[in-house]
């Protein structure tokens, strides 16, 4: 959802045909659990969330086309596509696209695991972007960057202390961190397609992404499925950043937080930010779910106590990581209450 997020957007668009390479297979569902939770049956759930999902008006309907799909530590539990009357583009589990600013939700767990759960003071003010690295410029990184070739370009490594300690969204703080010699994490040398093997060796190389441009806070391309298969290691407690969610979240709106200076979330929510992830705890409209919104429209999630994650996959050049994260918590909710929204 950040500036950087959109660096090199005429290059981007030269990128995107390709991207775009989803499987109409028709089948991205799954067999449904035949003893679900709660009291709600998983069927109603599902058919509140579809409803939701594919109304022609309001939030969900202004994004149109998207996949979203909902899902336990075990399995997808519910998915579909939501299409657009009058658009042929159709999403589906396995199209392929850039993701933007989810990519940092991906680098805190990797922080995570090379550090055994265990983060230095360091590591939580870089990764809760309150590191004073507030330059990162819109150009990005180039595509045949190195981490620290990255870092040295432009004014991306430029310090600004004035603004150590304070909330600045940005691009700056994880490509800074990721730079950091031993004891940091020494990924300076890598360029994308070191960097994706190294990432997936902590994570796990079931999960598949690639780098179109080695930034660590925006520059994956990947799937909802393959997302999701993140998602649910988390919530299985294979992977250390499940510990960690919303663990030395700092406030982020610079309205109602004097150390805020710049955040993405332009409705002035008052969420907080976590170690790469959003937490959604508005006290007037939040859920407390943990997020990653990308500026191209791809919002993944997990809810507040750990039990369900989702994904609401679109490529949207122009922006729209806010307008998915909305409709993202309606889908949720319906889920959640068997009640369409």
């Amino acid at each position: 959802m950040n500036n950087s997020s959109r660096a090199g957007i005429r290059a981007i668009f030269v990128l995107v045909a390709p991207m775009l390479l989803a499987c109409n297979s028709g089948d991205d569902g799954g067999t449904l659990p035949t003893n679900p939770p709660g009291g709600i049956s998983v069927a109603t759930r599902a058919a509140a969330a579809k409803t939701t999902a594919e109304r022609d008006t309001g939030l969900c309907a202004d994004i149109q086309p998207f996949y979203w799909e909902i899902g336990d530590a075990t399995a997808m539990l519910g998915s579909g596509s939501a299409n657009k009357t009058g658009n042929s583009t159709t999403y589906t589990a396995q199209t392929q696209m850039l993701i933007a600013s989810a990519s940092k939700w991906i680098y805190g767990a990797y922080v995570a695991e090379r550090r055994e759960g265990l983060l230095t003071a360091e590591d939580v003010q870089f990764l809760t972007f309150r590191s004073g690295y507030t330059s990162f410029g819109l150009a990005g990184c180039d595509n045949d960057d190195s981490v620290s070739s990255c870092v040295a370009r432009s004014t991306n490594g430029i310090l600004t202390p004035a603004n150590i300690g304070k909330f600045f969204y940005g691009g700056g703080h994880m490509e800074k961190h990721a730079s950091l010699a031993v004891p940091g994490m020494n990924l300076g040398p890598l360029a994308n397609v070191a960097l994706a093997t190294e990432i997936r060796r902590a994570l796990g190389t079931e999960i598949a992404f690639t780098y179109t441009q080695p930034q660590l806070a925006g520059g994956m391309r990947t799937s909802a499925a393959d997302y999701a298969v993140f998602l649910r290691k988390v919530l299985a407690g294979k992977l250390r950043i499940g510990a960690l969610l919303g663990s030395n979240a700092t406030c982020t709106n610079p309205v109602t937080c004097p150390t805020a200076i710049s955040s993405p979330i332009d409705g002035g929510d008052n969420w907080h930010y976590s170690i790469g992830h959003w937490v959604e705890d508005d006290p007037a409209t939040g859920d407390g779910a943990f997020s990653s919104a990308g500026a191209f429209g791809f919002y993944p999630w997990i809810n507040a106590n750990k039990s369900l994650y989702g994904v609401v996959s679109r490529l949207y050049l122009a922006g729209g990581g806010e307008a998915s994260a909305k409709c993202g918590a309606r889908i949720r909710k319906a889920w959640e209450t068997g009640v369409a929204g």
